[in-house]
This record gives structure tokens, sequence and C-alpha cells, in this order.
């Protein structure tokens, strides 16, 4: 049981503790004082701390001139907790012969009153110490964290020849359950069996504990309780607690019944909480309360651990209403409870009223900084998480790894590599590099701050004895988040041939993320299957997954057949399906899954109305009044407000049926000040619609804003390379290049024989290149005769016309085109990704190719699917 927080020294709490008693004066004076010199002064030093009454007659003080005085004085040396006075009669004790019994009592008081140090000082004196001198050392080192001592005295008590008792059992198995010792657990195991000692339902209590401490070591825990000739409620205790670590909650219940029931045991504190904790873990809210309705029978309901489980239980399944009510009227509170309460109002969102809570704590420790700093990561605060830690390094609170841990991750959400690199050297600095829990958190970080490179060092360099499933699943999921889709492939390859990585719901959403980002559908399906083989396809984000992968590997069907059979769906399972027609250009379809959606009563979130205004750009027919409609009225109809990326889609929307001056006036109505997106999505619809007069307004508003990324500076400069205004566009880039901005160079790729052929603009790196551009001029020159001409006015820098043309045949798409053309068979689809819009001479090629080949084209970039068949494709031109 936890500390209680006493109001002495908290006034604000004074009305939440019992009241104590004044301390009484130490002992210690006894032996200092000269002799009284009435009877009246003889009263004031004895009666004191007797609490004698009025009318009782004195004691005279005791003579120290016997062994059994001095251990009178220690007896209340423990009893008054005055070290002091124990250490008096330690140095009286020295004038005596050596008294077996009192040295013994001396290590025992010793132990008592916290001072090991002293008492190992005394147990080094002893000729002969006991069994029971052993014990009580062992135990005492046990309980003060110092399982390592505590065990080389077992060793010294057994090399001595003294035979272990009951409570040597007890003690050495403490002290292994501590620190972990499981090997040294089976040895004391079997000296217990071999010595008749497993009988005791101390022994036996102390066993079970040890072997609940180990994953997977359960087994034991329940052969030993089945052996059990007696058990008691610490015994119950023990294997309850042991199936809720393992989550083996339904389990628990069971036994928490046949405990009540068939064996008419009691429950006490202990008890309650395991059984309320293995509620919370279920989400077994009903039964929550009916275990707190049996904590209020059986008169535990003021019960301080019992109030701070409930606090969890209602934390997780019930109201903030619930937590506060139970907070309120709890008669003792310790430290638990006010860390209980900051976890709780973070876990629901509060995270003012948690720092609130933090601030009126009576005494705060290490663990309570830790879980405000968590609260704020789970809220997405990192920057006071942050703070928060440098605060704790200042005052010099105790940093642990979950500390480290909590701090890394405030790191990765506020994704500043310059912050993440000083927490990085801090950890390394002071030793917290070579833990395994802090070293896989910055490799995590590392991921989400884009230091990719620096992840890649930590994980070849990470310790192949350490368990490296978790690694791999991180860097796995690094490389499909930072734009990597074909190293995640091939690191997952990697792990499951060399069995390195466990196949969990998280690993096999991001391998499906990573095929649905490369179109790589054969490995998709692979996992689909393993998720059927395994269970998790009945994940609900593993199916989400699914559906996403097939949509975007341009397999509709697969992608409609999974989300037909989902049994129950959530706003996430809508959300995929329609993003998966937009992808395909195919509005009226999106639109009709919307329809679906709200006549299922499933109520939108902010992406679902995001993703239906983009389905009226794909619509056959001009729906532009029934997307003003939702627009306006997301507010009243659906609760959400309006952002920037839902003002950019509406813009998008106007500017691809041609009312580019209403999306204009609409953006310069905004109440708030629009921002880059949205100016950049009405320059793009005055790309394609060519109207350079609000193209160049538009490119005003976007250069005054120094856009931070360089697709708007690339936007901007094609608008004035297409008009001829070179001069213009060159100074665009040259203003990008002293940002720090890169253009994203243009890669198109095509999955054949289960690998990724990827190619560049005149990229000469594949093995191939020589029959790939033999293939190119071919099938360029066959193009021409059909009626193909380059536009070189996407070609956008300043050189000669011959040098244009050039520059346009080796484009990335064309290499891709004719490598699948030689490669796949006659009448194949060629199927084709590209990471970028596919440039307008490219789009026209490929017109031409699927003419003269007479094959389908089936080319995604960044707008969608493209399909060219017979000189014609799926996007009508707008793209």
């Amino acid at each position: 049981m936890s500390t209680v927080i006493h109001p002495q020294k908290r006034p604000l709490l004074r009305h939440c503790f019992p009241t104590k008693p004044p301390p009484a004066p130490p002992y210690s004076s006894f032996l200092s004082l000269p002799k009284p010199k009435s009877h009246h002064h003889q009263h004031l030093l004895i009666s004191s701390p007797t609490s004698l009454s009025r009318h009782t007659r004195p004691k005279p003080p005791p003579i120290l001139n016997d062994i059994n005085s001095l251990l009178s004085l220690l007896n209340l040396s423990v009893q008054y907790s005055d070290a002091d006075l124990a250490k008096a009669v330690h140095a009286s004790s020295l004038k005596f012969p050596e008294d077996s019994h009192l040295g013994n009592s001396l290590v025992l008081a010793y132990l008592k009153l916290g001072l090991l140090n002293h008492s190992l000082n005394v147990f080094a004196s002893l000729s002969c110490p006991t069994v029971v001198t052993y014990s009580s050392l062992i135990s005492g080192f046990a309980k003060s964290n110092q399982g390592s001592k505590a065990i080389q005295l077992f060793m010294k008590m057994r090399a001595e020849g003294i035979e272990p008792n009951e409570f040597t059992f007890v003690a050495i198995l403490s002290a292994c359950a501590r620190i972990l010792e499981l090997e040294l657990g089976f040895q004391v195991h079997g000296l217990a069996i071999k010595m008749g000692f497993l009988d005791s339902t101390f022994v036996a209590n102390a066993l079970m504990g040890l072997y609940g401490k180990f994953t997977g070591s359960l087994g034991f825990v329940f052969k030993v309780f089945d052996e059990m000739l007696q058990r008691d409620v610490a015994s119950w205790n023990t294997v309850i607690s042991s199936l809720v670590k393992e989550g083996m909650y339904e389990k628990a219940f069971e036994y928490f019944r046949v405990m009540l029931g068939i064996y008419c045991f009691r429950a006490d504190f202990f008890t309650i909480s395991a059984v309320l904790s293995a509620c919370e873990g279920s989400n077994d809210f009903m039964k929550g309360k009916e275990v707190h309705a049996h904590a209020i029978r059986i008169g535990l309901e003021g019960n301080l651990s019992v109030n701070n489980a409930l606090i969890g239980l209602y934390t997780k399944c019930g109201s903030v209403g619930d937590v506060v009510v139970l907070f309120e009227n709890m008669p003792v509170r310790d430290v638990i409870t006010w860390t209980e309460m900051i976890t709780a109002y973070m876990e629901f969102g509060l995270v003012d009223l948690a720092v609130e809570v933090f601030n009126e704590m009576p005494e705060k420790n290490c663990i309570s900084y830790n879980a405000l700093m968590a609260g704020f990561c789970r809220n997405g605060e990192g920057l006071k998480a942050v703070k928060l830690f440098i605060e704790m390094v200042e005052e010099g609170l105790e940093l642990t790894d979950f500390s480290l841990s909590s701090v890394i991750n405030a790191c990765s959400l506020i994704m500043d590599a310059n912050t993440s690199e000083q927490i990085q050297g801090f950890c390394v600095k002071f030793g917290f590099g070579s833990n395994v829990r802090v070293e896989a958190a910055l490799l995590d970080m590392c991921i989400r701050c884009g230091r990719m490179a620096d992840a890649e060092k930590m994980f070849h360099m990470w310790p192949l004895e350490h368990n490296s499933s978790v690694v791999y699943t991180s860097m796995l999921c690094g490389y499909a988040r930072n734009g990597q889709p074909d190293e995640a492939i091939s690191l997952f390859r990697r792990c499951r041939l060399e069995g390195t990585m466990d196949m969990d719901e998280v690993t096999l959403t991001s391998v499906l993320g990573a095929c649905g980002t490369l179109g790589f559908q054969e490995i998709g399906e692979q996992i689909h299957c393993h998720a059927l083989k395994t269970g998790f396809v009945t994940d609900l984000g593993v199916l989400n997954s699914i559906i996403s992968m097939y949509a975007k590997c341009g397999n509709m069907n697969g992608a409609i057949k999974i989300f037909s059979v989902i049994p129950i769906r959530d706003v996430v399972s809508w959300n995929a399906l329609i993003a998966g027609h937009i992808l395909h250009r195919q509005g009226e379809e999106a639109l009709s899954v919307w329809s679906e959606m709200e006549a299922a009563g499933m109520q939108p979130d902010t992406v679902t109305l995001l993703l239906v205004i983009s389905a009226y750009r794909h619509t056959n027919l001009d729906l532009v009044d029934d997307c003003r409609r939702l627009f306006l009225s997301m507010r009243t109809n659906y609760d959400i407000e309006p952002t920037s990326q839902h003002y950019a889609s509406f813009v998008g929307v106007l500017g691809h049926w041609g009312f580019l001056e209403e999306a204009e006036e609409m953006i310069e109505k905004m109440t708030v000040e629009p921002k880059a997106s949205v100016w950049r999505a009405l320059l793009d619809r005055c790309r394609i619609r060519l109207n350079t007069k609000i193209g160049k307004r538009v490119a005003k508003h976007l250069l005054a804003m120094k856009p931070q990324d360089p697709s708007t500076y690339i936007l901007i400069s094609n608008l004035y390379s297409a008009s001829g205004r070179w001069h213009c566009s060159e100074m665009v880039r040259e203003d990008m290049r002293q940002n720090g901005f890169q253009k994203n160079p243009a890669r198109s790729w095509i999955i054949h024989k289960n690998s990724v052929q990827s190619f560049y603009a005149r990229d000469k790196l594949h093995h191939q290149t020589k029959d790939i551009y033999r293939g190119l001029k071919i099938l360029d020159l066959e193009c021409k005769k059909a009626g193909y001409v380059q536009d070189t006015s996407f070609v956008l820098h300043e050189v000669e016309e011959h040098q244009k043309k050039d520059f346009l045949l080796y484009h990335s798409a064309k290499l891709a085109t004719t490598y699948g053309l030689l490669m796949t068979k006659r009448g194949e689809a060629v199927r084709i990704v590209k990471n970028i819009h596919v440039c307008g001479d490219c789009h026209t090629f490929m017109k031409f190719v699927s003419i003269i080949t007479k094959r389908e084209i089936l080319l995604r970039d960044a707008s969608g699917f493209h399909c060219f068949r017979n000189g014609q494709c799926s996007c009508k031109d707008y793209w």
C-alpha cells in the first residue's frame, strides 16, 4: 500500500486525513542524562512516552547493567523509530561479552529502522549468526531493492551450513522476484521441494509471486497453486493478479467468483484492486460497477488502493464526472491518487484541468511529472511536454526510461530535427543510449523527424540479442511514411525470410500502405491472405487498409468486395471507399457511396466532407450547385468547420467547371487569411484552363506569402514558362533554391516479376537501358507517323528547340511505358505509377501508344488514374 501524505505537511488536504498523535520524545536521553534528582523529574522522563495515567506510580528508569535492559530499550527504539537510541544501545552493548540474542536483536532493530549498513556491520561482528538473523537481513535487503546483496547473503548462509527456514525461502524468493532472477528462483523452488517447505502457504505464495513476474510463466503459477495443501487470501490474490497481468481477464473473473463462492474467502483490498484492473483492461464497465458495489458491501469503499483502482476504471470506461465524484469523496488520498487524476483529465482531453491538479498536488514525484508529460503527448502538446522535461532536469528530479521515452515522443510530435538531435545527445550523454526502450523511442523519433539516415545508422547498429521486432516495424513504418515504399517492401520481405518481425496489425497496416503507394498488388494480396489465415482480417484497421490498397493498385472491384463484407464499418471504411472512387475519377460512384453513408446514419468527419467535395470534380455532369450547397451547409448540417483544405477542394471544383472568377472572389471574401494551398488550387485550375490573367494575380499572392514548399514555386515557374516569360520563371526557381527547397525528381516505375523497376528522366542506370532506348525511339517514330507531335512548351528550360525535343523523348513515364511494353505479353495492360503529375506531352504520347500497340495503359499519377485506351484517356484531358 502506498504511503499517505499527511495533512501536517500540506494544509490544503487537512480534511482528507486522520489525526496523528504527536511524536514521542526520543529515548536515547536515558543513556546520556544524569541520575534524576527527584521523583518529579523521574516521572517527567518516563511517563510521557508510555502514556501513564495521572495516578499511576512512576517506574524507575531501566538499569543498564544487564542484557535485558538493553533489549527493552531496543524494543522502545523500534517502537518510537528512534535511531539514536538504537545506536546508543549498540554502543553500550560493546561493554558486555558477545550475546547472540542481543546481537540478533540489534540486527533486527537496525533493519526495522531502515539502517541497513548498520545492520550489516553488527551482523559481520557476530560469531554465530542464526537463521533468523540471515532471514531478516535477506528480507531487509530485498525490500530495499538490493536483491543482489540479499542473494549474496543467502549464498553465504548456505556456505556456512545453516539450513533455511520458511521465512528464509520467502525472503530469497522475494529478492529473486524484485531483480527478475528466474533461474535462481527455479533452484530455490527445487530446494524448497527437497526440504519439504512447499507445504508452507507462505513459501508457495512467494513462489507464485516470483513466477507471476515473468511473461509466459503463468503455467508455473497454476502448478504451484493447484498443489497447495492450504491456501489463504494472498494465494488467490497472486493468481488473480498474475492472470490480469497476462491479460486473461475472463479467467481472473472466474477465479474471483470461485474464491468468493466455493471457498468462501473474504476479498481484501488487494483482491478488489486486481479485479477492478481486470474490468478496466477488458472494458467491462458493468462488471466494474458490480465489483464496486461488492467493495462497498464489505466495507472497502474508503480504502485508498480500491479507490485508486476505481479512478482508473472510471477513467477508461466511465465519464469525467464519475471520476471527479470519486476523487472528491475519498477520505484519504496519496500521490498515486493525484497522479491518477492527472491521467484521467488527460484521457478526457481536459489538459488545463490536469495541469491545475498537478499544481495543487501536496507532494509530487517523478511519476507525477511523467504522467503530466505523457498526457501532453497524448493530447498533441509536444512543446509543453518538452518544457516540462526541461523543468524536471533543472529541478534535479529522477529521470526514468519512461521520462526519456515521453520527451522523445514529444519531439516526434513537434517533428523538429534540431530539438530531436539535442534530446538524443542528452540521452547518450547521461547513459540512457544503451537502454533498449529509450533506444527504440529514439529510432522512432528520428523517423518521424525525417532523419532517415540517422535512423538507418541506429537500425544497423541494433544489438541482435535484443528483441528487434518492434524496431523492424518502426523502420518499415518510417520508410512508408517518408516516401520510401520500395525500401519498406524490401525490408518486409527480408524480415519474413529471417523471421525477425512479428506480423501484428501495425505491421500489416504499414505494409499494405506501402503496397498501395507502389501499386504492388501481388504483395498486397499476399498480406490479405496472411490476414485471413492469422485472424487479423477481423481487425477493422487492417480491413480499411486492404480497401485502400486495392483501390490504389487499380482494383476497385477488390476494394468494393472487401468493403461489402465488413460487418461493422467505421467512418474510415466509408472514407477509404469514397477516396478509391475519386482516385479512379468515378465521381458519380463516390457520391453514391456518400448517399449510402448518410442513409446508414454514419456521421461524417472532416475527411469525409473533403473527399465528397472533391468528388464533384469527377462527375460527368456539372453539379457545382450541389457542391456549393454542401460546402455552405458544413457548419449547420454536420457541425464541421471548413478548413483551408475544404476551401482548396471547393476552389478546385469551381475551377474545374470554369468558375474561376467565382473561385477568386470566394478566396478574397474568406473570413480568415487563406493559406497557400487555397491559392495553389486556383493557380492549378488556371494552368489547366490556360487563364493567365487570373493566374498572374494568384501567382503574386502566392509569392508574397513566401511558401514553404517547392511545389508552389514549381507551379508558378511553370506558369511563367508556359507563357514564354523565361526570366520570371528563372527568378522564381532561384528564389526556391535560396530558400533551400529542391524539386522532387520525377520518377516512374513498373512492378515486374515482383520487383520495382524505377526510371528517372534520361535515366541510363537500368540494366536494359539499350533495349529500352532503342524501343522508345521506334515507338516515338511510329507515334509520329500516326500524328503525334511533341509539345515543347512542357520543357521548362530556355534551350534550343532540338534540345527540348530530346528532353521530352526521355521523360521517365515514356521510359517506363517502353519497358512495360517490352516485358509484358501482347494484349496485356501496362501498369505505371508516377510520383508527380504526368506532363502534357507524355499524356499525348500515351494516347498514341494505346492506338499503335492496341494495348491499354493504366497510369496513376498525383492526380489519380489515367486509363489510355484507343487514343482516349479516362481523365478527359483534365488532370
